[in-house]
């Protein structure tokens, strides 16, 4: 694998086994599908309303003796937080009609003292809802937007191979949320909105590469123009790659509950963007009529 990150020729036939990514990709996408429609996704309080409380206290928590005393709470999750297990965060959803302030302070008196609160929210089920819609449709205009941009800057058919593999990496990091029952709220949406940001980029630099070969190999095929493509850039995808992906597991592990769903989103949107770049994004334009883009580029002017 070291190979790779030296700078010679490779000549790995993607194009030939892009069959294998399709039949890949059908299956995470029709799981991702089924479970989304069959048991939906594990929201948090950001979407369906609620209450957070982050409480720290002077010693450590038991946190079975917590959860025993706050047994009156509706579809509530009590866990530690940090390495020390002195923080506990709460979460709880409102029962119709129920005060959310009240409950806050019924929270707070029975923990009792020795305690301090450093975050308290409560979302209500209205406010969640526009938070879903809006959400939705953030990410659709970021969709829209970096198509518009690559249609502009390349031409149409990398635009609809760009907005496919990133509706791919989107749907399957979705998909595994639902699956997994994995919370997803807010901070998920804005991890999902970078990862769109960062796919986008890795498919860039390949297609980039494309539309330099179609111009200074204008007799040689379509396939061989895409794979001498991937090859060229494969060991700068997979060292970027590798680079974030160093990033986002120290955050997945270090940066505590808060900062988990975006890091488990990044994780997840950093390894199948890389995979979808190389057998989506850049395979799809093979179906397309893409050789006339390198009869309109103009050369490159040598210093």
């Amino acid at each position: 694998m070291f190979n790779l990150f030296k700078k010679r020729e490779l000549h790995i036939d993607f194009i030939k086994q892009r069959f294998i990514g399709y039949v890949i990709s059908a299956v995470l996408l029709v799981a991702s599908i089924t479970s989304f429609c069959v048991q939906g996704l594990n929201y948090g309080i950001d979407f369906e309303g609620g209450i957070l409380i982050e409480a720290t206290s002077e010693q450590r928590v038991d946190l079975t003796q917590v959860r025993e005393k706050l047994g009156f709470l509706h579809s509530s999750t009590v866990q530690t937080a940090g390495t020390e297990g002195k923080t506990i965060l709460i979460q709880a959803q409102l029962k119709e009609g129920e005060n959310a302030a009240q409950t806050v302070d019924k929270i707070k008196s029975t923990l009792g003292e020795g305690y301090k609160y450093s975050q308290v929210e409560v979302v209500g089920p209205t406010v969640g809802d526009e938070l879903k819609e809006k959400s939705l449709l953030a990410s659709i205009l970021a969709l829209i937007a970096i198509s518009v941009y690559i249609w502009f800057r390349f031409e149409w058919p990398f635009a609809i191979g760009c907005l496919l593999s990133l509706a791919h990496d989107m749907i399957i990091v979705v998909g595994f949320f639902s699956i997994f029952q994995w919370e997803f709220d807010m901070i998920v949406v804005a991890g999902l909105l970078s990862l769109a940001g960062y796919d986008c980029n890795d498919s860039i630099v390949t297609y980039d590469r494309v539309r330099e070969n179609l111009r200074k190999f204008r007799k040689t095929s379509v396939d061989e123009i895409l794979n001498r493509s991937i090859n060229e850039t494969l060991s700068r995808t997979i060292l970027t790659s590798l680079t974030t992906l160093f990033v986002v597991l120290v955050l997945l592990f270090v940066g505590g509950e808060t900062l988990r769903g975006f890091s488990i989103a990044m994780v997840l949107g950093t390894v199948f963007g890389t995979y979808s770049s190389i057998y989506i994004a850049v395979p799809l334009l093979r179906y397309f009529d893409i050789r006339y883009v390198g009869e309109t580029v103009e050369p490159q002017k040598t210093p």
